[in-house]
């Protein structure tokens, strides 16, 4: 399943068309760009600001120079890999102590429940929790992306404070 091309109906995504970097919802998603927390990377503020920094983060699980150090660090990235699983909700301690401490940051900053995203992704697909993220995320201006991170929105720059 990995690598594969995850569709999630009403999203697009254009980058660097003509010199100028554009950034909308995907059509289609990477399965690289959920990360193994339950993190969507497509909302992610690294991956949203290809205008400042012109090399998006390709993901959680991929290399990539537009990636912050902590990602690169990621406790729980390195345990899936030692336990030879793509995502956390696959282990059998699921959610152990390092994803309930990630989750409680999430929900208190960003309002964002990372093990809820993993139980939707489990129970149906990564392009089930894309069509959710689709409308929570995307500006209702540009359509552009709505970073969690920050709230802004990665085109318009659109400060959105209840999203």
């Amino acid at each position: 399943m990995k690598g594969d091309m995850l569709m999630a109906s009403s999203l697009r995504y254009d980058i660097a068309k003509g010199g100028k970097s554009r950034m909308e919802m995907p059509m289609k998603i990477n399965t690289e760009m959920f990360a193994p927390c339950g993190m969507n990377c497509m909302v992610c503020y690294k991956h949203c600001y290809t205008k400042k920094t012109r090399q998006p983060c390709g993901g959680c699980m991929t290399e990539s120079k537009g990636k912050p150090e902590h990602c690169r660090k990621c406790n729980i990235k390195n345990c899936v890999q030692l336990k030879g699983i793509a995502y956390c909700y696959e282990c059998s301690d699921f959610p152990c102590k390092l994803i309930k401490n990630l989750e409680k940051s999430y929900n208190q900053r960003y309002d964002e429940s990372l093990v809820k995203n993993s139980i939707i992704v489990k129970k149906h697909s990564i392009s089930q929790l894309m069509e959710l993220h689709s409308i929570k995320y995307c500006c209702s201006k540009c359509g552009g992306v709505i970073s969690l991170h920050d709230k802004v929105c990665s085109e318009c720059e659109e400060r959105y404070e209840n999203n």
